[in-house]
């Protein structure tokens, strides 16, 4: 019945009758929708059933969730909610006004900065996937290689203001850090892997799969399924576009497609002349057929 518009839409034929006329309708709607769907009332407090470790902090009006575990050591802000199911790991600390859904895992290793949200069954701090070949012992009684896990003793900070969708996973660093920069939000089923070091406002979105040691500056967008292979930078404000396979550096401010990614206008030319190979090659058959004949 009624709909936000921007000015140059105000005078545009069909749709409701009642319009208000707004420079940014998407902004407006930050204002208006909390008006219309108020969020449930948020109710502090510790549920009977969840377990606090020995010597865990909590700050004032800290609400925890059924079932839930605290770890030894843990430190909650104020005004930290915890959901049903979670479970925080030893000496995590987690920054004031926090929001956890429920099913989330910390492990130890988990820095968790100031009004961050985190989605049901994140997993943060695991341990990434690094392994050594090496020669079986002779003892096994078996020849050839066996896989020796890298111990992951590194930590994943998770900065100020950033957002994690449902069903994502943060590897912690094997020494180093992974980072997660203040203000990036990330969508759900995406994979970080050891030592990433994601900037500050950046957009991933959904099943985008980073693999360990990457670089990724400020203000970058990794559209959905994105892959990038390890120890590779992308500057500050790039763009990859959703499938982009990336295999090398993205200079800044650039945008980037395709498989192996290149730069968007060069992918583009590239998938047109494939488009058109189908044609040519029944051109050249009817050729060489004219030649048999």
């Amino acid at each position: 019945g009624v709909v936000l518009v921007a000015p140059e839409l105000a005078e545009a034929a069909g749709g409701a009758a009642c319009r208000i006329v707004v420079d940014a309708p998407h902004e407006a709607m930050l204002r208006v929708l909390p008006s219309l769907y108020p969020a449930p009332p948020r109710v502090p407090g510790i549920h009977p059933t969840a377990i606090i470790g020995r010597g865990a902090s909590l700050g004032r009006d800290v609400a925890i969730g059924p079932y839930s575990v605290i770890g030894d050591g843990a430190v909650l802000g104020d005004g930290v909610t915890i959901g049903a199911h979670c479970t925080i790991g030893a000496g995590v600390p987690i920054g004031e006004g926090s929001w956890l859904a429920d099913s989330v895992t910390l492990y130890s290793g988990a820095v968790i900065g100031r009004r961050v949200r985190l989605h049901a069954g994140v997993r943060v701090a695991c341990d990434g996937f690094g392994y050594v070949q090496t020669p079986a012992p002779a003892e096994a009684g078996r020849g050839g290689i066996v896989h020796e896990k890298i111990p992951h003793v590194g930590r994943c900070v998770i900065e100020d203001d950033v957002e994690v969708g449902a069903n994502s996973t943060l590897d912690r660093g094997s020494i180093d850090d992974t980072v997660i920069g203040a203000g990036t939000k990330i969508d759900n089923l995406v994979h970080v892997a050891h030592n990433v070091r994601i900037g500050r406002l950046c957009l991933i979105m959904a099943q985008v799969g980073i693999a360990g040691s990457v670089r990724i500056g400020d203000g970058c967008i990794l559209a959905g399924q994105v892959g990038v292979s390890g120890h590779h930078t992308v500057g500050d404000g790039a763009r990859l576009a959703a499938q982009a396979g990336v295999f090398g550096d993205i200079p800044a401010g650039e945008t980037w497609s395709g498989y192996p990614a290149r730069p968007h206008k060069e992918a583009l030319r590239a998938h047109a002349a494939l488009f058109k190979l189908a044609g040519m090659m029944r051109r050249i058959e009817k050729l060489l057929a004219r030649e048999d004949a």
